[in-house]
């Protein structure tokens, strides 16, 4: 079981992976220090080992990796060990601070501030140092206060993106892990309980609590030094409260640790996500449900939802993690707000989602003749939407439904290109539709009628979306008060 600390430290690597790299920093400063610690100089250690003393500097400087004989050289004139000559730890405070001075300078931000580089040595002032060091910290802490503006999240989100599509969205060490646990509590068929998911913080060693004041900001918060999972008491939620307590179990048993950027928080939500939807729709009995849908030709989402008991989106997210993997379907999903903003998207299929600069499709708008979009305006609200639309990137077919939430009504469609419609209830659909977005004669300009009419004699005030405009709250943890996370806890565990 992993340790309770969101920044524990690495796992060691097994005997069989690569030696680590060298810190040459770390080395050389240690070098310098032994070296005048013994009362030599540079020359006094030339002679000794042998090597002329401007190689010695540059080794000393860190610019330098020496061969292990030559380590073996040091190690023995120094009368040190290796594994001394090695040592993570720096001899002194004024070495860690040379140490960390000397890889901010070759970093990537100190580059591109076009500064001229300080030359760390003896004669350097220690309050020189110190200043250094300090603003390097207060530069970084004001980077990281940026990093969740919603372009630097759009950026993210279009890495992330292009990661999952690389991998069919199927991710095979998550799968085991989520298996590891059901079979730690016994569960092989049949819908997720809420009894069965406590047995499963259970055995990971937390205790659940329900209370009344969560932070606003969340929807759990998990409480490591006590072992304890908070949970909101209302009812009313948009996320399946199992989901949200898998969810915060994910973030441990997958040993998460505090994000270093927005893009390994994104990183992390995926995770989570898709460990509690492999522990509410096990690989091995979805797969086989999928596989007999595939022979009968009678595949549904929402039959997935129906027979795991989950959320029609839950069951579209997790169709595209198994379709492509093990049913050879390549897929596409869309989550769209009827405002017509796509909120969520995943592709494999080649369909073309429109995106910005940054290879963002969320807050792009959706063409109104895809499924996504046409399905709103369906009377039949019960029933699944089923369509064909024509695009320049061949024929798909969807299958949508709209639900609705507190921010609004969306709906959830999930498509194939039309190769692999041949598997799916719902292909005998009549309903075609033609898009040829991304010309904007397709649907993001007026018709020419409408437009002579109108033009210029129209002044509608936009309703702002603000939260696309303003940057998440600064921290860790991006959208989260922590200052209010940690005065809940610190209010809770004395309960």
């Amino acid at each position: 079981m992993p340790p309770s600390s969101w920044n524990r430290k690495a796992a060691a690597p097994p005997s069989s992976a690569a030696a680590p790299e060298l810190d040459v920093i770390s080395l050389g400063r240690r070098v310098r220090h032994l070296r005048k610690a013994a009362g030599m100089t540079l020359d006094d250690l030339s002679a000794a080992v042998g090597t002329a003393p401007s190689q010695l500097s540059l080794i000393e400087n860190g610019k330098r990796e020496p061969k292990l004989g030559l380590l073996q050289q040091l190690a023995a004139s120094l009368n040190v060990g290796i594994d001394q000559l090695l040592g993570a730890e720096p001899p002194n405070r004024r070495a860690a601070l040379e140490i960390e001075l000397e890889r901010y300078q070759r970093s990537p931000i100190y580059e591109s501030l076009n500064l001229p580089k300080i030359r760390i040595s003896s004669r350097l002032p220690m309050d020189v140092l110190e200043s250094m060091v300090g603003l390097q910290h207060e530069l970084e802490r004001k980077l990281n206060e940026q990093i969740a503006t919603p372009e630097e999240a759009r950026r993210a989100n279009g890495e992330l993106r292009a990661m999952m599509r690389e991998r069919n969205n199927y991710f095979p060490e998550y799968e085991a892990e989520a298996q590891k646990v059901l079979t730690s509590v016994g569960h092989t068929t049949g819908p997720l309980s809420q009894h069965v998911i406590a047995d499963i913080a259970a055995h990971l060693g937390f205790s659940l609590h329900h209370v009344g004041d969560l932070p606003h900001s969340t929807r759990s918060v998990t409480d490591l030094k006590n072992h304890r999972i908070y949970l909101t008491q209302n009812q009313r939620t948009d996320h399946d409260p199992r989901s949200v307590l898998l969810q915060a179990l994910g973030h441990y048993v997958l040993g998460h640790q505090t994000p270093k950027n927005y893009g390994d928080f994104l990183m992390q939500r995926v995770a989570t996500n898709y460990f509690a939807a492999a522990l509410m729709l096990p690989e091995k009995a979805t797969v086989e449900f999928l596989q007999h849908a595939k022979q009968a030709k009678e595949i549904a989402v929402e039959d997935i939802r129906d027979a795991f008991a989950v959320s029609y989106e839950t069951a579209a997210h997790r169709f595209t993690n198994l379709a492509t993997e093990h049913l050879d379907i390549r897929t596409h999903f869309q989550k769209t707000h009827q405002s017509g903003i796509i909120y969520k998207a995943y592709e494999n299929d080649g369909v073309t989602f429109p995106q910005d600069h940054t290879g963002a499709i969320e807050g792009q708008p959706s063409c109104k003749q895809w499924t996504s979009r046409v399905v709103f305006d369906v009377a039949d609200k019960f029933r699944a939407y089923n369509q064909y639309t024509d695009t320049p990137a061949g024929t798909y077919w969807c299958t949508a439904r709209t639900e609705r939430s507190a921010n609004g009504e969306f709906s959830l469609s999930v498509g194939v290109p039309y190769a692999h419609v041949k598997w799916f209830r719902g292909r005998d659909t009549t309903e075609r539709s033609k898009s040829t977005c991304p010309d904007e004669n397709c649907c993001k300009r007026p018709p020419a009628e409408l437009a002579s009419e109108w033009a210029g004699n129209a002044w509608p005030s936009a309703r702002a979306h603000s939260h696309l405009l303003a940057a998440m709250p600064p921290g860790a943890f991006p959208g989260v008060d922590e200052t209010e996370v940690y005065s809940f806890l610190q209010a809770h565990s004395g309960s």
